[in-house]
């Protein structure tokens, strides 16, 4: 079948639904036509405890993020057994996730100064895009087709790439397309062209910001956030406190892979080092591992355990690859670890730098990163269209080929 037939025959399919479509939030707080849109893609996290279950079941069944044995079973049933205990953690830190607090205000402030500082594509206007709770990025996207600005920008809010996170979010924008125009069993290299059908929002141009680990403003917005901690601490011992850089750990399996993910983080980790000029010892740790089988080490809890039983007494744990608060900096990190773990090794003082959150830095961060990349002539960085060398995953060559055309 020739493309043009092929286009002429999609140009009338209807769109479709998702299994956990929902319209009753709000996307985004402005309600004017943006000349340039922000995509800005997360994890997300539940914001009741009653949605805590839904959130569960999207991670434990997407296979970018986590590959279980007979998932579609097993999956659904991790999800159930693991919600009461999930929720009980969320009313320990009020309730539910502030990321969507943190991420419509950062989106904000950074659209603010993008009108000033790039009134060539102004005005503009943020949307969030959720990869496992409202608002979820497929709801995201109908709300930008019907605002229709002439460009949106795909922001992904992990500053370090990973298959398994920013890799997930930019996989379900194609998954969605693609269902939605029903081209399932469209052979691959038939699918990008025939991704353009006479209803899709052909008028707007879209562009990739996929990582931003090594970016100066950011770099400097981690070292003033430890230099607030560092005050705490008592002069004759602050220069020997530890400064633990702390990130999601990830599967051997996956870094094995190639990965991009531990590099970057490394990379951000010596930066704010060296902005710091090197004036404290420091490691970088690993958190958050779930299963059984072997992921990246020294785990932040054994590694503080393992520097006290060297005498060490006094840290600071950094959340490297995190721009807001949420369940693993205000529950595992200050709760699990520089509370309840402090008490239980005799620490003397394990205290926990805050994320970037509203930080005046990192706004001009964000802000000069799109600033940046809208100036740029390169719609999808190169580093983004490859796959990991020893890459498995089918949709990540169909993700990848899609994209190159996409963003054309």
């Amino acid at each position: 079948m020739n493309n043009i037939k092929l286009l002429s025959l999609l140009g009338n399919i209807p769109r479709t639904g998702g299994l956990f479509s929902s319209r009753n939030f709000s996307i985004s707080s402005k309600s004017f036509k943006p000349k340039t849109g922000i995509l800005m893609l997360n994890m997300g996290g539940p914001q009741t405890t009653d949605q805590v279950h839904d959130y569960l079941l999207r991670i434990m069944t997407d296979r970018d993020m986590i590959q279980l044995p007979f998932q579609s079973k097993l999956g659904p049933w991790i999800a159930q057994r693991r919600t009461e205990e999930v929720q009980k953690k969320y009313k320990e830190i009020g309730g539910g996730s502030p990321i969507l607090k943190w991420t419509n205000l950062q989106g904000e402030l950074l659209c603010k100064e993008l009108d000033v500082v790039s009134p060539s594509t102004a005005p503009h206007k943020h949307y969030v895009g959720f990869r496992y709770v409202n608002p979820l990025t497929e709801d995201t996207l109908e709300e930008i087709e019907k605002d229709s600005p002439e460009r949106v920008v795909i922001f992904s809010q992990y500053p370090q790439y990973s298959c398994a996170t920013s890799g997930s979010s930019f996989n379900s924008i194609y998954q969605h397309y693609r269902k939605r125009f029903e081209l399932n069993a469209l052979p691959i290299e038939c699918f990008p062209l025939a991704i353009f059908p006479r209803d899709f929002p052909k008028n707007i141009k879209w562009s990739i910001i996929d990582r931003w680990a090594t970016h100066p403003l950011l770099v400097k917005t981690f070292a003033e956030r430890i230099k607030d901690e560092l005050k705490h601490f008592p002069e004759n011992i602050r220069d020997d406190v530890i400064v633990l850089f702390s990130a999601h750990s990830l599967p051997l399996k996956a870094v094995n892979r190639g990965d991009a993910y531990p590099s970057e983080v490394g990379a951000s980790v010596q930066l704010v080092m060296n902005e710091l000029k090197h004036c404290n010892p420091y490691s970088l740790v690993w958190q958050s591992k779930v299963g059984p089988l072997p992921w990246l080490e020294p785990f932040t809890d054994d590694a503080i355990k393992g520097y006290v039983k060297q005498g060490k007494k006094n840290f600071i744990l950094v959340p490297i690859a995190f721009v807001n608060e949420h369940i693993e900096t205000l529950h595992e990190l200050d709760i699990e670890y520089c509370d309840e773990l402090a008490k239980e090794i005799g620490a003397e003082q394990i205290r926990r730098a805050a994320a970037p959150n509203d930080h005046p830095l990192f706004i001009n961060a964000l802000s000069d990163v799109v600033a940046s990349h809208l100036r740029c002539s390169v719609k999808v960085n190169p580093k983004f269209l490859m796959r990991c060398p020893h890459c498995v995953n089918p949709r990540c060559l169909e993700s990848k080929k899609w994209y190159q055309i996409f963003c054309a």
